[in-house]
């Protein structure tokens, strides 16, 4: 059982969401809480559709997931439409029923204190788990630290909808025993201004206090692995191919250095993204760009494929780049960027909103794009893939910067904050 640092007492955290398992932004970092808050005497359970976390942790509802087949048909008739059938109504208010007695028996049989829900009150992608945990709250009270990742009104797919009722009373709900806690300024502006919440703002974290282990035997042979040559430059995009992330920038890029290199993609296109996928194949055989799509064998983490090839993980591959583009058009942080910084490599990014507004004004060294590439950026990269002194220079500086404002220590303090404000512990 967990003692909280400030008053010696018990107490057990309960993070909720669709899904905890994985490489998502989301529960990346909701590993990065649950660290934090172990350090801190608490124990962590987890609620969600889906999840990786020790089974004896865990509280598996099929329904809390967002493909859950009966949540994505709800999903599918809520968006794209102004008006919803009465059925259709009472669908959604069964399902709600379902979880909420699911989150009242996770809350009993954890001994839950303080919630954590994890996006699941920011981005409707399961109206049923936002309204339960929403009127869970209300009736019992419990202290509450919702983490907001991307809210609806962010993204163009979700503006036209037939359910305001659901969105306004849980997307996210404004009540008396929560907290708030958003990841970038323009949600704590759009927040405040939506709905009169004054949230914290806590960005992406690494742990820059330690830094990334060495290369060991397992991963020595991924350059060989990935079909890139001795003398070839490893250009590393590590994302999802998905439009947002502009992976145009990064082939044109690659084409204009007029180097020996090879463009490596990390992550597969995902369950929608296959026409951008296609599209990126063929601009990369345009251009005459050799890029490789290799998330066959880039994994979660290390293991073994179907044909028995071996399987790295996104750790195993970022200390062999010497380069890291990340050309998106749009991003809630910026997952990567801090990746790049923490593993010492130079990055090409675009200059997304929440780069211009709350990243680069700290004074991070990149090569910046601004939607289109550019022959001082071309420079720039090629300068620096050529000039070892100053690579160096520019990834000590940054990782440095970084572990002032994106590392676990800044985490801790943001928490504690938070957990003695919720639960009213003494110090």
């Amino acid at each position: 059982m967990g003692n909280c640092k400030f008053c010696g007492k018990q107490h057990n955290v309960g993070f909720v969401s669709t899904r905890i398992a994985g490489t998502d932004g989301v529960s990346l970092e909701i590993s990065k809480w649950a660290a934090v808050f172990g350090d801190r005497g608490l124990d962590c359970y987890y609620f969600a559709g889906e999840l990786d976390r020790p089974p004896e942790c865990c509280y598996h509802v099929g329904e809390a997931h967002f493909k859950h087949p009966e949540i994505r048909s709800q999903f599918k008739k809520a968006f794209g439409y102004k008006t919803r059938s009465r059925s259709f109504t009472d669908d959604l208010h069964e399902s709600k029923e379902r979880i909420k007695t699911a989150l009242y028996d996770f809350i009993e049989k954890f001994k839950i204190q303080l919630l954590v829900p994890q996006n699941s009150l920011t981005i409707p992608l399961n109206i049923p788990l936002g309204v339960a945990l929403t009127e869970v709250i209300a009736e019992t009270n419990i202290p509450t630290i919702a983490h907001h990742h991307d809210f609806f009104w962010e993204r163009q797919e979700f503006l036209l909808h037939n359910v305001w009722d659901y969105l306004n009373m849980a997307f996210p709900p404004h009540l008396p025993s929560m907290r708030h806690v958003v990841i970038n300024s323009a949600a704590d502006h759009q927040l405040s201004l939506r709905t009169g919440i004054s949230p914290t703002i806590i960005p992406n974290v690494m742990d820059f206090e330690n830094p990334p282990l060495l290369p060991d035997d397992y991963s020595a042979d991924i350059r060989h692995a990935l079909g890139v040559d001795d003398d070839e430059v490893l250009i590393l995009q590590p994302t999802r191919i998905v439009k947002r992330k502009g992976i145009e920038h990064a082939i044109e890029l690659v084409k204009r250095l007029d180097m020996k290199a090879k463009l490596i993609i990390s992550h597969a296109s995902g369950d929608e993204e296959h026409t951008y996928e296609n599209r990126i194949r063929q601009y990369s055989e345009i251009m005459g760009v050799n890029t490789r799509f290799v998330s066959n064998i880039i994994g979660e983490k290390r293991g073994m494929t179907d044909d028995g090839r071996k399987m790295y993980s996104l750790d195993d591959l970022y200390p062999f780049a010497d380069l890291i583009t990340y050309p998106s058009n749009k991003e809630g942080f910026g997952n990567a960027f801090l990746e790049a910084v923490y593993y010492k490599k130079p990055i090409m990014v675009n200059t997304y909103s929440i780069y211009a507004t709350d990243i680069k004004p700290k004074g991070f060294k990149a090569i910046e794009i601004d939607g289109y590439v550019t022959e001082n950026a071309v420079r720039q990269a090629r300068d620096i893939l050529k000039d070892k002194h100053l690579r160096d220079e520019m990834v000590s500086y940054n990782y440095s910067l970084a572990s002032k404002h994106y590392s676990y220590g800044m985490l801790r303090q943001k928490l504690d904050a938070l957990v003695q404000d919720c639960m009213r512990c003494g110090t």
